[in-house]
Formats: structure tokens, C-alpha cells, sequence
């Protein structure tokens, strides 16, 4: 089946398009620091050979288009069109017509702390709407689709190799704080892929799990699911209760539990994403915040 393409997708990759873009000019540019991935070697080949980032990212990633076409499907290619032409064009504005100097030289902690948020927070905005700005992001989308790599993950690996070779117009001081920026941003990716609505899951085994249950919608106002379970030791069937909460609530759910059954054997689980009711849908199934 063949979606549609959104405006909303296209508005927000357009948005984290800037966003990239305009850390990479007014921090990374500014304050002398690298990047990884496709947009690393573009900074490579203008500080060493003064071509426009906008242009070689263009010439850089037509290759990589036959691939994403390929590989993606029709519409993460033409996202990833719009992604790319998007970054391309902000460099060339930003580098123009900008007037905006953000110059910490004097604290590169603090510029490495803003280039990786700013570019941390435009590839996440760009990777949760279905685009790419091509490159290595290409290629992380690859892995996570087929082989569920973190995106992140797999940015960063790419990224240390070209600012290995991006030594050669860096010295080791601003090679290091690339790398923190590097790490930053593949962690803020991360993140925005993840989605706001983390929580805990949690499982209990105990004989007392109808009157838990109970509580934890009267006092916590959360459902509950009982699911079957049999004991590998004992070969008993057994009730396990599983419940899912905010990160704010596991302290109440736990003098819940021990309150009612001290002996109760308990697992929580991070997990990195909810969708549904209570998180990303009210009483009604309306989406919250809207």
C-alpha cells in the first residue's frame, strides 16, 4: 500500500532542516568544530579546499539517492529529497544572509553542548516525521529498519571515523569536543525517536494480584492486565499482573504492592514508548493535548 505524502511530514522536516542547518553554520562553522557523517566531510572539504557546504551535500548524497529509492520506499525517498534539498538551502541562506554569531571559542564545553543539541534536536525532528538529510542518515535508517540498529548508534560509529580524517584541519582539543558534540546529538536523537511518552512496565507474581489491581486503579487511576502464567519449577498456573505507569509513579506503585503483599515478586522494565490511553489518549480516546 502506497500513503500518502503529508504536509505535516513535509512541514516538520522543513523545520528540523533549520534546525540542523543552522547549527551546523553558527556553532560547528563559528567555533571550529566537525561533524560526522556526509555533513562532516562537506565541513572537511570547506575548511580545506573553501567549497560551499551547501553545494558538495548536494553532490555528496545524489549517489545515495538511488539507494534510499531502493531500499526505503517511495515515500521515505521523497522525504528524503526534501530533507536533503532543505539542508542545502538553509546552508546557503544561513551562511548569507544570517546575521546571527554564536562565538564560544572562549567555552568550548558550552559549543559542543549546543552543537549537539541543535543537531541532536533537527535530525530527531527529521527521523520521526520519515525523512533523512541522506548521507549516513540513509544509512541509519537502513539499519534500523532492517537490522534494528539505534539510529544513534550507528551515526556515531560513522561519525568517528570522519572526524578521525577530519584531524587533518582540527587540532586534538577540538577533535575532542567533537566528539562530545557527536555523542550529544546521537543521544538527543535518540530520544526524539524514543518519544516523550516513556514509562514503566511492570510485572508481578503474587497471590494477591486481584486486590493490587484494584488499588492501582483506585489510587494511581491506571488499568491493569492479568495474563496466565505456569511455573517452570512447581508447574503451577498462576495469575501475573502487568501494568504499565509513568516514571513518576513507580514509588507509589511499589508501596502499592508492598502494602498489600510483601512478598510478591516484582519486575519493573523501562520502556521507551507508549501509545494509548492515559498517555497519548484521554478517558475518551481523544489524543491529549490537542
Amino acid at each position: 500500500m502506497i500513503y500518502p505524502i503529508k504536509l505535516k511530514n513535509i512541514f516538520y522536516i522543513l523545520l528540523g532542516s533549520a534546525i540542523f542547518s543552522f547549527g551546523i553554520v553558527h556553532i560547528n562553522m563559528t567555533n571550529n568544530l566537525a561533524e560526522g557523517g556526509f555533513t562532516g566531510i562537506t565541513l572537511i572539504l570547506y575548511f580545506l579546499f573553501s567549497i560551499d557546504p551547501s553545494y558538495s551535500n548536494l553532490a555528496l548524497n545524489i549517489p545515495l539517492f538511488f539507494v534510499g529509492w531502493k531500499l526505503l520506499g517511495r515515500n521515505a525517498f521523497i522525504y528524503t529529497i526534501i530533507g536533503t534539498v532543505a539542508v542545502s538551502v538553509f546552508l546557503f541562506v544561513f551562511q548569507r544572509y544570517s546575521s546571527i554569531t554564536i562565538e564560544l571559542k572562549e567555552d568550548m564545553t558550552l559549543a559542543a553542548l549546543f552543537a549537539g543539541v541543535f543537531i541532536g534536536v533537527g535530525l530527531g525532528i527529521i527521523f520521526r516525521f520519515g525523512g533523512t538529510t541522506g548521507g549516513v542518515d540513509i544509512i541509519a535508517r537502513l539499519g534500523h529498519k532492517f537490522l534494528g540498529w539505534s539510529m544513534g548508534k550507528t551515526m556515531f560509529i560513522f561519525d568517528f571515523m570522519v572526524i578521525a580524517i577530519s584531524l587533518v584541519y582540527l587540532n586534538y582539543r577540538e577533535a575532542m569536543y567533537t566528539l562530545v558534540a557527536v555523542f550529544i546529538g546521537a543521544r538527543v536523537i535518540d530520544f526524539m525517536q524514543e518519544g516523550a511518552y516513556a514509562g514503566k512496565a511492570v510485572m508481578v507474581v503474587s497471590e494477591k494480584n486481584a486486590e493490587i489491581a484494584a488499588d492501582i486503579m483506585n489510587e494511581l487511576d491506571r488499568g491493569a492486565t492479568l495474563l496466565n502464567g505456569k511455573g517452570t519449577f512447581t508447574g503451577q498456573l498462576r495469575e501475573v499482573l502487568y501494568c504499565v505507569i509513568a516514571k513518576n509513579e513507580i514509588v507509589r506503585l511499589k508501596q502499592v504492592i508492598e502494602r498489600i503483599d510483601p512478598h510478591a515478586f516484582v519486575t519493573v522494565n523501562d520502556v521507551h514508548e507508549v501509545i494509548g490511553e492515559g498517555f497519548t489518549l484521554d478517558a475518551d480516546k481523544n489524543p491529549i493535548g490537542r
